[in-house]
C-alpha cells in the first residue's frame, strides 16, 4: 500500500512538474500563409510597444492551421488561427468535438487573388472562363461532352493569348488561397457554361468535382505555401504564371505583374470596390477558452483591430491589406474586444 501510495505521489508530481514546463507566456499562432505577414507585423509592433512577449506565428496554411487550432484546449495547441477564408462548418464541428467550444471570428480586411508573370513577359489579359479551361481537369469538347483536358498552350484556350506552354505555379489543397481560387475563378468560369451551370440544381457533387476539378498532368505546379517561392521561379520563368495573394503582389510589383481578370487589373481599389473578380475577405479565429490565461491575447486582438493597424491610414495598409469599410470595422472591432462567441459557418 505503502509503495502505491509513494509512486502515486510521484507521478502526481511529475504530471505537476510536466504541466509547469509545458506552460508557456507567449501567445501561439498558426495558419494562413496570406495572413502571415499582416499576423507578424502586428506580432512584432505588438512585442516592441507592450510587456509582453512577442507572439510565434507559423505559416502552414489555412486548412492546416485550422487543424491544429481545432485539435484541442490547452498550451500544447494553438491560441489563434490565421485563415484566408471563412472557417467551413465540417472544420467548427471538428472544433466542438474537440472541446474548442467559444470562438470568436475577426474578419480583418480583404485581398486579391492575382495569376502574376515576370515583368520581363507580355502582361495576359484573362477570362474567367480562360482560367477555367486552361487548369480545369476535365472541359468540354465542342459535342458538349466532358473530356480530360487537352489544352497545352495559352492560344489553344484563346486565339487572342500567346502561344507559350500552361504552366501555373499555385498553392497545395491545404491553401486557403487555393480554396478561394477555385471557387472565385474555377467556378466562375466553370459556370460560363449552361449546361455544367444546370449541373448544380441536378448533381451538386458533380458540379462541384467538375468546376473544382484541376489537372494533375503538369500544367498545374503545386508550389507550397510559400508565395516568396512562387516569385522567384516567376522571375526564373517569364512564361510561367503564379498564384498568391495581392499583398505578395504589391509588395514585389518590381518584378511581377498582374493579369487582367475580364478586364480588370488587381489592385488596391479594384479590390476595394469589388471590381476586381477574384476577391476574399481575411479572418483570424481566437480560441476564446485561451483568453485570460495564455497572457496578452486580449492586448493582442486590440492591436490587430486598432485604426493604428488595419485602418486606412495604418501599417498593414502598407503590407497590402485591402481595409474593411469604417462601418464594418467598428462592428468587427467591437465584437472582437469583446470576443463575441461566433456561430456555426
Amino acid at each position: 500500500m505503502n509503495k502505491t501510495l509513494v509512486a502515486a505521489a510521484v507521478t502526481l508530481a511529475a504530471a505537476s512538474l510536466s504541466s509547469q514546463a509545458m506552460a508557456r507566456d507567449s501567445i501561439y499562432i498558426v495558419g494562413s500563409s496570406t495572413v502571415f505577414p499582416f499576423s507578424t507585423a502586428v506580432a512584432e509592433t505588438f512585442g516592441r510597444n507592450t510587456d509582453f512577449a512577442t507572439p510565434k506565428v507559423e505559416s502552414t496554411g489555412s486548412g492546416g492551421g485550422l487543424k491544429l487550432f481545432c485539435a484541442g484546449v490547452g498550451v500544447d495547441h494553438p491560441d489563434i488561427t490565421n485563415a484566408s477564408r471563412r472557417m467551413k462548418a465540417s472544420e467548427f464541428e471538428r472544433c466542438q468535438e474537440a472541446g474548442v467550444e467559444d470562438i470568436t471570428e475577426v474578419k480583418i480586411g480583404y485581398d486579391g487573388i492575382a495569376l502574376a508573370n515576370s515583368r520581363e513577359a507580355d502582361q495576359f489579359n484573362l477570362s474567367l472562363r480562360d482560367i477555367w479551361l486552361a487548369l480545369a481537369k476535365d472541359v468540354p469538347n465542342e459535342a458538349g461532352e466532358l473530356i480530360p483536358n487537352p489544352y497545352q498552350t495559352w492560344n489553344e484556350v484563346n486565339p487572342d493569348l500567346p502561344e507559350v506552354a500552361i504552366e501555373v505555379l499555385g498553392p497545395p489543397p491545404t491553401s486557403g488561397t487555393r480554396d478561394a481560387f477555385v471557387e472565385l475563378a474555377m467556378e466562375g468560369g466553370c459556370k460560363t457554361y449552361d449546361f455544367i451551370k444546370a449541373m448544380k440544381k441536378e448533381d451538386k457533387s458533380k458540379y462541384k468535382a467538375v468546376c473544382h476539378g484541376i489537372r494533375e498532368d503538369g500544367a498545374y505546379v503545386e508550389a507550397g505555401e510559400n508565395d516568396n517561392l512562387i516569385v522567384q521561379k516567376l522571375v526564373a520563368n517569364p512564361d510561367a504564371l503564379g498564384i498568391f495573394g495581392f499583398s505578395f503582389l504589391d509588395q514585389n510589383a518590381d518584378q511581377v505583374q498582374g493579369s487582367k481578370v475580364d478586364g480588370v487589373e488587381p489592385t488596391f481599389e479594384s479590390i476595394a470596390d469589388g471590381d476586381y473578380p477574384v476577391s476574399r475577405s481575411l479572418f483570424f479565429y481566437v480560441k476564446n477558452a485561451h483568453v485570460g490565461t495564455i497572457p496578452g491575447i486580449e492586448e493582442f486582438v486590440a492591436e490587430f483591430t486598432g485604426e493604428q493597424a488595419w485602418g486606412p491610414e495604418g501599417y498593414l495598409v502598407d503590407k497590402g491589406l485591402i481595409p474593411l469599410p469604417d462601418a464594418m470595422r467598428a462592428e468587427v472591432a467591437s465584437a472582437a474586444q469583446s470576443f463575441a462567441p461566433m456561430s456555426r459557418p
